[in-house]
């Protein structure tokens, strides 16, 4: 009987944290939303979403739940969850939803996840966006639905009925792509960029920067063969960088990538290389060595790609890289020459960020050193500086004990 009352004491209680956070709608067709949206005058907000999505589930899990988000959006909304994958075990609610599913999906060409709509209580579309984010970002994007001025598709209905206004479709032009529109972003970018007489300031070549994501796109050209002048505005390495993701994804990937295609022709990629592209050529290769390696989970050959890479373009490699290369030293490679080589690169990966993370690999690499003391005051710091803090500290625990942390 005490157990009895106890569990019935509990209910509210359960009650109260289930209403916490966001109310999604149950049991109600797409028609039956968009007429209780108009009885109620409130705005419709879907969550567009995949089973397989991680930011999907992160978002599902740890934002929709909190007081905070629930507050926002029990009070201006009518909220739905709308899966957008098919998958076996799928329940007869969302069976239910396949054809609306695929209807909205192809009408608002939702191609990313999560992708969040917004509709007005008229039914009418007004906004979207696209990924998720902490509570208070994401209830402050989510209010630009409210806004007619920032409605996405208020914007683009502006661009469509004749707005040319160089401000107006510098700032679409971003919008549209921070939305995954990407056929609108292009589009209005190259109107934009059609107004301008110098490319080369600093907003221009910034901007110019986001929308070069292939050779056909005008930035291209510039960060190819004008390098230097651009670099002089953006930074060193900037147009490299540009310029190398692009032909990585178009001249190196597809081919030491392709199913079936057995182990890269090495010489004969670098000179197709160079005979386009001949003052990237080497370092291109010499970095797709270490992704193809990586990814093929070859360790002696990843340990040979990253030193070579960093003997000549140590320069080049960013803090992700250089954790990275760091990382793949400590677990894979067995001379402690390159374990202390790689003990360098690992400092220089947190000297301007302090990521817990990235000192964690330095602290793992002085351990394997036999530097015990060291590596310890070094973990303590990380764990210190992470919201994560149960992995670095089994990291330090093992340390303490004298453990491997590697196998």
């Amino acid at each position: 009987m005490k157990k009895a009352l106890f569990l019935l004491f509990l209910l509210p209680l359960f009650a109260m944290a289930q209403d916490k956070g966001i109310h999604f709608e149950h049991g109600l067709s797409w028609k039956e939303i968009q007429a209780k949206a108009k009885a109620e005058n409130k705005y419709i907000f879907i969550d567009c979403f995949t089973t397989w999505c991680g930011p999907c589930k992160y978002m599902t899990a740890n934002i929709f739940p909190q007081q905070e988000v629930g507050d926002f959006f029990n009070s201006k909304f009518i909220n739905v969850k709308l899966q957008m994958d098919v998958t076996e075990g799928d329940n007869e609610e969302v069976k239910k939803w396949y054809e609306d599913a695929k209807a909205i999906g192809e009408q608002y060409s939702v191609r990313a996840y999560p992708t969040f709509l917004f509709f007005a209580p008229d039914g009418k579309v007004v906004h979207r966006m696209v990924g998720g984010g902490e509570a208070e970002a994401f209830i402050a994007r989510s209010k630009e639905a409210l806004d007619p001025g920032k409605q996405y598709y208020v914007q683009l209905a502006k661009y469509e009925q004749g707005n040319k206004d160089e401000a107006f479709l510098r700032s679409f032009a971003l919008t549209a792509l921070n939305a995954y529109d990407a056929k609108t972003a292009q589009a209005v970018s190259k109107e934009y960029f059609d107004t301008q007489k110098d490319l080369f300031t600093k907003d221009n070549l910034d901007m110019l920067a986001k929308f070069t994501r292939t050779s056909k796109d005008k930035g291209f050209a510039i960060f190819l063969n004008e390098s230097a002048k651009a670099n002089k505005v953006l930074g060193k390495g900037k147009s490299e960088a540009i310029v190398g993701g692009i032909v990585s994804n178009e001249e190196i990937y597809p081919k030491i990538f392709k199913k079936d295609a057995g182990a890269p022709d090495w010489a004969a990629l670098q000179s197709e290389l160079a005979a386009k592209y001949p003052k990237l050529a080497d370092e291109l290769v010499a970095k797709s060595k270490v992704i193809y390696y990586a990814n093929k989970k070859d360790a002696e050959n990843s340990v040979s790609a990253i030193v070579a890479y960093m003997k000549k373009y140590s320069d080049k490699a960013s803090p992700m890289d250089l954790n990275q290369f760091a990382w793949t030293i400590f677990e894979s490679c067995k001379d402690m020459k390159c374990v202390e080589e790689a003990l360098e690169w690992s400092k220089r990966s947190f000297a301007e960020n302090q990521d817990p993370n990235f000192m964690d690999t330095y602290a793992n690499l002085l351990y394997k050193l036999g530097r015990k003391d060291e590596a310890i005051a070094w973990q303590e710091k990380a764990v210190n500086l992470a919201k994560d803090k149960k992995p670095l500290e089994e990291t330090l625990n093992k340390m303490k004990k004298g453990e491997k942390t590697w196998n």
